[in-house]
């Protein structure tokens, strides 16, 4: 290889690197879902120690953005309403339409695992994952959030990762998404 053909080769590579980084994970802010001003939020500085992962439950989850946005709010509702969470619990919802939405957001104290608010993000997968895993586009949208959450400084680089049920007796979230996140770097048992 001639010195020439080299460095157009290196000029492939770093313009291939460029484009890769600017279709970076787009978070769909609170206000595409029609989200309710939060009560109180807390505040959390500094980088947290945990990510927990959940499920929604919802038995046939959401494909569409529409479908997707009405389901995130009616789980704000419910958390604001029965549950008397200042706002949806989560900080984040990776939903099936393909798209990370922001729930209270990075920052902020969420309500989703006793002992593990103040020093944890709250991902949320929308839809029943008991039998059948999230969709590969879903898995790999949290992947790519946790790595932001590492890159803004919002999550310690030796952060564990951790399903619900390993913070309380739940069977969220679900053993098919459990058995995924199991095979995950970061995943440890308590």
């Amino acid at each position: 290889m001639n010195t020439s053909t080299a460095i157009t080769c290196v000029a492939a590579l770093v313009l291939c690197s460029l484009a890769l980084s600017s279709n970076a994970l787009q978070i769909e802010p609170r206000s595409s879902w029609g989200a309710a001003p939060a009560r109180s939020p807390s505040r959390i500085s500094g980088a947290v120690d945990y990510v927990i992962i959940h499920h929604s439950d919802n038995p046939n989850g959401c494909s569409t953005s529409e479908q997707c946005k009405r389901m995130i709010k009616n789980i704000q509702s419910d958390h604001k309403g029965r549950r008397s969470f200042s706002d949806i619990g989560y900080n984040f919802i990776v939903a099936g339409d393909g798209k990370v939405y922001e729930g209270r957001g990075f920052g902020l104290q969420g309500s989703h695992a006793p002992n593990y608010n103040r020093k944890s993000i709250g991902i949320v997968f929308i839809g029943n994952f008991e039998r059948n895993a999230p969709s590969a586009q879903m898995l790999q949208n949290a992947k790519d959030l946790i790595e932001l959450a590492k890159q803004r400084g919002h999550l310690k680089d030796n952060y564990t990762l951790l399903g619900h049920r390993q913070t309380k007796a739940t069977s969220c979230p679900g053993d098919a998404l459990f058995n995924e996140i199991k095979t995950w770097p970061h995943w440890r048992q308590n």
